[in-house]
Formats: structure tokens, sequence, C-alpha cells
């Protein structure tokens, strides 16, 4: 005779309901957003449907709309123009820049909302890489100064926390110095600590027209800053260097390849644990679902709960609107 019957606690809903471990809510989710310049501008991102570039007013507009539907944290992203790209990344920290005026205008008209700027070179770069290049490398205390410059110009903006995807050595230290020095205390430092080398980024780097050029004096990848992606331990050893910097949150990118990484940094950490649903992972799900090999609804869920069963705190995801909107019903 058979005592223990798991099914018992499967029976219905209203049973797996009770019973579940993992609940994922709209409070979860921060909406990646990419901006442009202009004004009412809107142009769609072939690779990833249902994404959009926006000017300023339509970006404000669209925030107001996530705030409605319980999505209270955006991360930004310029499309900056080639004329105002060098090697220096000077237009990341001019005060009346795109990403300043963005910053500004979302919190000036919903002042409750998360506003985290990305803080990378790339976007700024002639060379689509996130530091600064000198004899053929990408140099690492000099992008440094150069991101913490960036920080600062973000918080004087208005920004809540500061995003360093860059995964240059130190930064953190240098912006948390920065931030301090300069009297933003409260501005929190959201450190892309386990990023990894990945072919998911692909929709997102021609969102952005940042991805590194075919120049020969200089590395055709971000190999060289950028996580393998074959090591876990080494996770490890970039998260707790970035704790002993100053960082507030922890993020983890890509996400859904990497729900072991997630997983493994949980259990090592008491810090917030953010992971990014990268622009491949919602490409590959959009495309299976218009093709009509998976069901769009369903695996929008089932995916992003997977990133709360494995640890996650919060999650970046495109699908954040999409994904308000099926858990308001």
């Amino acid at each position: 005779m058979i005592h223990s019957r798991n099914r018992r606690l499967r029976v219905n809903e209203s049973m797996r309901s009770l019973v579940r471990e993992s609940i994922l809510t709209t409070d979860d989710f921060v909406m990646p957003i990419f901006v442009m310049e202009g004004e009412n501008k809107e142009e769609a991102i072939p690779s990833m449907p249902g994404i959009f570039r926006r000017s300023i007013d339509l970006t404000v507009k669209e925030c107001k709309e996530l705030f409605s539907l319980g999505v209270k944290a955006v991360n930004l992203y310029m499309k900056v123009s080639d004329h105002l790209k060098d090697n220096t990344g000077k237009e990341a920290w001019n005060k009346d820049g795109l990403m300043q005026s963005t910053i500004k205008a979302i919190k000036d008209a919903v002042p409750a909302m998360i506003v985290m700027p990305d803080v990378a070179l790339d976007p700024y770069s002639i060379y689509g890489h996130d530091g600064i290049i000198e004899n053929g490398k990408i140099v690492n205390d000099a992008t440094n100064n150069a991101l913490a410059r960036m920080s600062v110009s973000h918080a004087e903006a208005g920004a809540d926390i500061v995003a360093p995807s860059d995964m240059m050595d130190g930064r953190v230290l240098t912006i948390r110095e920065a931030l301090e020095d300069s009297g933003f205390t409260d501005v929190g430092i959201l450190s892309y600590s386990a990023k990894y080398a990945s072919s998911f980024y692909g929709p997102f780097r021609s969102a952005l027209d940042s991805a590194p050029t075919d120049d020969v004096e200089i590395p055709k990848d971000k190999k060289t800053y950028q996580m393998d992606f074959h090591n876990s331990r080494e996770a490890l050893n970039e998260v707790f260097k970035d704790i002993e910097e100053g960082a507030d949150i922890i993020m983890i990118k890509p996400g859904l390849p990497y729900l072991d990484i997630v997983a493994k940094v949980r259990e090592a950490i008491d810090l917030p644990i953010a992971v990014y649903n990268v622009s491949g992972e919602y490409a590959m799900v959009k495309a299976a679902a218009q093709n009509g090999w998976l069901d769009n609804d369903k695996t929008i869920i089932e995916s992003l709960t997977c990133f709360k069963r494995a640890g996650a705190d919060m999650i970046f995801t495109y699908f954040a609107k999409e994904a308000a909107i099926l858990l308001n019903k």
C-alpha cells in the first residue's frame, strides 16, 4: 500500500497554488528601454518583435504605462548618433546628453519609477567596445575613470541606481568612491558581476548599433573582459570582489542558459540578485511563438518563473510589459 502520494498536492489549481514555492509578480520586473534622438519617434527593432527605440517623449509615455501596470523599474540604453562617438566616450557624461535628459524626463513624470541607467562605453565608442582602446587593447583603469564620470552624471540627473555592465576590474570601487565623493551616498550600484561573453546578445547590439567593429587593430569580440561561458567558479570570484567594492545588487547575464550560476550565487550571498533575460532569449521565444511552435503567453510566464525558482530577486526582461498584462489578468 502506498502511504506517501505526492499527487495529493497537485489535485487541482487551488491545491497547487497553496503549496507553490516560487511566485512571480510585477514587482519582480525591470524593463530595459531603448531611447533615440528626436521627438514623437518610434522605430521597431526587427530582431525583437514588440520592442522599439523611442524618443524621450514617447519613452516617458511608455514609462507611465509600465508603472500603471505595476512595473516599477526601468533600465535605460541610448542609441547614440555616430557623430557623437569617439574613443573616450565623453558624450556619456554630457550633462545635456540623451541619457541625462531621459533620466530627468522620466523622474519628473513618474517620480516613483526606479531609473537604472546602463553604465558602459560601447554605445558611445567608435569601436563598439565597453572600454577605451590604447595600442589595440581595451585598457582597464582609464575606462574605470570614464565610467565613474558617467555614473556621477547619471546621479546628478536623478538616477536611483547605476548599472555598470562593462566588466572592467575594480570599476565598482572606482564608481562607489566617485559617488561618495560627489555626495550621492544614496545612489545604488547594480553590478553586472557575472556577465558572460555570450552569443545571446545579438539582437541587443543591432538595436543600439554597438557591436565591436572589424578594425584589424582591436579585438573582434569582448572575451578579454566578459566571462568565459565554460566557467562557473569564476562567477563567484567576480561576485565576491564586487560586493567587497560596494555593490548593492549583483547581476548575472545572460539568464536562462545560466540558471546554474544564479542558483550557485544565491547559495553564496545574501545581497539581492538580478538576472537578465537577454535579447537573444526574447527573440527565440518570439520567433517560435510566431511560427506556432510555442504558446507565447505560457512560455513567457514559465520562463520568468524559472528565474525566481533559481533564486533571482529581480528580472531584467523585455517581456516585462507583456508579462505584467498577463499577470494582471
